[in-house]
């Protein structure tokens, strides 16, 4: 099951410190992350062209209708949104890299992505929607999927919705796209989760510093397209 808030390891207590955060680029974002629509319809044109424009239009429609809603709402409409309207493809394919984190408008520009940025696009959008960001973490988990040949593992990232601080969170995932409490994902184990205010262990493993990096070359790239 995924750790409760109030629960910071050793690890987490170092990483928390403010000048290591501010060097990882972790605590960048509040609440509401002060949407600047016609940089981000400028950074999606000047890359992909017009092709995907309705889908940001789209995708601004739902921030502006969803904002008087119920947070369990927001959560539900974020999830399909996603799930429903972008095609799941690995790094390679899209990026021809081997792992590379997008910006919900590169997402939405090349309409395809991993995990990762299902994960991330609908962390953006709930915080747009006034969400607070001590009820949203991004989660590198192990996800068993069943094969051909048996049961396979592999890296996997979700976003968890916590309703309140030691609540069962709910996940937001691509691979299932029904809104479940971790209790219920029985094929997810934590390895680490991590928002714009802290990290924190699923497990006793090592958190990567290459992910964390990684997340603020993200935040930054986010930052120039007109997230503030």
């Amino acid at each position: 099951m995924l750790p409760t808030l109030p629960r910071l390891s050793a690890l987490t207590r170092l990483l928390a410190t403010p000048a290591l955060l501010a060097a990882l680029g972790i605590g960048c974002l509040g609440a509401a992350l002060g949407l600047d629509f016609d940089r981000l319809q400028q950074a999606l044109v000047s890359r992909f062209g017009t092709t995907q424009l309705p889908l940001l239009q789209e995708w601004r429609g739902l921030v502006d209708a969803g904002r008087g809603l119920s947070e369990r709402e927001k959560v539900r409409r974020v999830n399909d949104f996603f799930n429903q309207r972008i095609a799941f493809d690995d790094d390679y394919s899209v990026w021809r890299q081997s792992d590379y984190w997008a910006t919900p408008v590169e997402f939405m520009g090349q309409r395809a992505g991993d995990c990762e940025d299902f994960s991330i696009a609908k962390y953006y959008s709930l915080l747009e929607l006034g969400v607070p960001l001590n009820k949203l973490r991004l989660v590198y988990v192990k996800a068993t999927q069943q094969g051909p040949y048996g049961p396979v593992v592999q890296a996997h990232m979700v976003l968890a919705y916590y309703a309140s601080p030691g609540a069962d969170p709910l996940i937001l995932d691509n691979l299932d796209p029904s809104i479940q409490p971790a209790s219920r994902r029985g094929d997810l184990a934590p390895i680490f989760s991590f928002n714009g205010a802290g990290l924190w262990q699923g497990t006793g493993q090592q958190s990567s510093r290459s992910s964390l990096s990684r997340w603020q070359d993200l935040l930054a790239r986010a930052r120039s397209e007109g997230f503030q």
